[in-house]
């Protein structure tokens, strides 16, 4: 059976990205704005980055959570995501829809999304991502 070219080129190109998709390392993110950070990491989804936490991801940096699929995403002992509530309902609307329903239930277990940190770190986060 004969593979007309440009499949074959589109099943080269697929390969070819998924074996040589880039890795990012989260460590010591303390966020910022909520619709930056989402509109980055979207991009990088688009992209099909892959990202290693190996460090603290806290505050806007978690709506990764949302973008970056899970098996695409790895932490270390040291990695730990920080939760609180943002600065403008509108941003804090934006972090919840973009957590996963077990991690908004883990948030939710620990008291919810209020101003002060709620920090996941082993051996909780083992429970959710798998090790690096």
């Amino acid at each position: 059976m004969r593979i007309p070219r440009l499949l074959a080129l589109a099943i080269l190109c697929a390969l070819g990205g998924a074996a040589s998709a880039e890795t990012i390392d989260v460590f010591d993110n303390h966020g910022g704005s909520v619709v930056a950070y989402d509109a980055h990491w979207a991009a990088l989804a688009a992209q099909g980055v892959n990202v290693r936490i190996v460090g603290p991801c806290q505050s806007a940096c978690t709506v990764l959570l949302g973008h970056i699929p899970r098996e695409r995403i790895c932490v270390t002992p040291r990695a730990s995501f920080g939760f609180h509530q943002a600065h403008l309902p509108s941003a804090t609307a934006i972090l919840w829809n973009a957590y996963p329903p077990d991690i908004r239930a883990w948030i939710t277990r620990h008291g919810g999304l209020t101003p002060q940190f709620i920090w996941m770190h082993a051996p909780d986060i083992f429970a959710h991502f798998h090790r690096c």
